[in-house]
């Protein structure tokens, strides 16, 4: 449970998933934000207005799914790392997850890197598909990543290990 351990528990991440016939439709931002915390660069930098704080600036950001285009900008602006883009269409086995990074080395597209579950452990080896920055938003950058459908809701971060690339 986040409050013990910084870990959303089931039931917390249950409360943010878009729905299943959403997430069928294209690409949609999923906020794992759980702290009434004052912040709200996600709001700001939603083109389509997709992301509301209903309370103000200390409460926790709210997604519209139906708004949401899966641009991948509040990927990049939300100072706590929690907004990733989710996109089931990528291919039939295949699901595309955009996740904030901000590590060295930047993977590059191609890169095969560890695809890390909340805990910090491997749950599978994953392509890079695209890797973009935002000076507007520091150093963070949004990579985007190829993962089996199965663990989609598992994998949160990666982990680059020098020279590993891609064969195809």
């Amino acid at each position: 449970m986040l409050k013990n351990d910084g870990i959303p528990s089931f039931e917390e991440l249950q409360t943010v998933m878009p729905a299943p016939e959403r997430l069928a439709k294209g690409p949609v931002a999923i906020i794992e934000c759980f702290q009434d915390i004052p912040c709200d660069p996600c709001v700001i930098s939603c083109p389509k207005h997709a992301i509301l704080m209903k309370s103000g600036i200390t409460d926790k950001p709210k997604l519209e799914p139906q708004l949401c285009i899966g641009c991948t900008i509040c990927v990049n602006s939300c100072p706590g790392l929690a907004i990733f883009v989710v996109d089931m269409t990528h291919s039939e086995k295949s699901a595309a997850l955009t996740l904030p990074y901000e590590m060295l080395p930047v993977p590059k597209v191609g890169d095969i890197v560890a695809g890390l579950d909340r805990n910090g452990k491997q749950v599978c080896e994953v392509k890079v598909l695209r890797a973009s920055s935002n000076k507007k938003y520091d150093k963070t950058w949004a990579i985007t990543i190829e993962l089996p459908k199965t663990h989609v809701n598992d994998i949160r971060g990666i982990r680059v290990a020098a020279g590993k690339r891609s064969s195809k």
